[in-house]
């Protein structure tokens, strides 16, 4: 239909035939959302992939982080919680040092626990996942409440040498720090690991090997009774294991979005 005439009015069709070749020169919304999904999805995928070799490579540090964390530690405070602390005049440097890099390995550590859920995805059992993951955060909570202690005896030594032995805090505190540390940290490790190795066993995710082992290291953390290093080593030692071993699969298949 076209009006024109006196009205003054212009013809219909022209005007949409120019609005329409006016429109057309513009870009299409819809194809510029495509490409934004579709680069979206590409960024989405490569982050995907980088995830598990920067939480593996984090394993690896837990690992080099806390042996050397706890090596120091243990070299430098008597096994025996009842000392008379002697330690603190000689060694407060040396346990110093070692309780800076505690905190960088617990954040190692929960980066290795992210690597692992990670690696389950959709595989991951609700029951087993809560019993790993509760017995990790413990794990690490008992860490950093035993090196806040340690710094404790350390701070009240600088300031009231003679008084602080003499009370009797000294001693508890040490007691306290022996038995989170060597009782219930270690029960708590042993307990991630078997948890652990039970999904393992269930998804088949890790070879079966591995799973084995898993299960007699964490054995031997829940029923030992002694307060010996070597013993205490095995957790950080089998985390070295464990992220290693994903490294050296991712690497091996790069393609794979593990």
């Amino acid at each position: 239909m076209i009006i024109n005439g006196a009205m003054g009015y212009e013809p219909l069709v022209e005007k949409d035939m120019r609005a329409e070749s006016r429109w057309s020169h513009m870009p299409s919304r819809r194809a510029n959302r495509g490409d934004g999904m579709s680069d979206g999805k590409l960024n989405v995928t490569h982050q995907k992939l980088k995830t598990p070799y920067a939480a593996a490579l984090a394993g690896l540090l837990f690992t080099v982080l806390f042996t050397s964390s706890y090596v120091l530690i243990r070299l430098s405070i008597p096994a025996n919680p009842a000392d008379a602390g002697a330690w603190l005049a000689d060694r407060a440097g040396t346990v110093s040092l070692a309780l800076g890099l505690l905190p960088f390995a617990g954040i190692a550590f929960l980066w290795f626990i992210g690597v692992v859920r990670d690696r389950l995805g959709p595989l991951e059992d609700q029951f087993f996942a809560t019993v790993f993951f509760g017995s990790g955060l413990l794990f690490l909570a008992m860490a950093f409440v035993s090196a806040a202690l340690a710094g404790g005896i350390l701070a009240t030594y600088a300031l009231e040498q003679r008084r602080f032995i003499d009370s009797g805090m000294y001693t508890l505190t040490r007691a306290v720090l022996y038995r989170i540390t060597n009782v219930y940290a270690v029960k708590m490790a042993g307990v991630f690991m078997i948890s652990l190795a039970t999904i393992w066993v269930r998804t088949r995710l890790m070879p079966r090997w591995l799973a084995l082992l898993t299960y007699v290291l964490a054995l031997g953390l829940l029923l030992s009774i002694t307060s010996s290093l070597w013993v205490t080593l095995i957790f950080p030692g089998w985390v070295g294991v464990v992220s290693g071993y994903i490294l050296v699969t991712n690497l091996r298949s790069p393609s794979s979005t593990l």
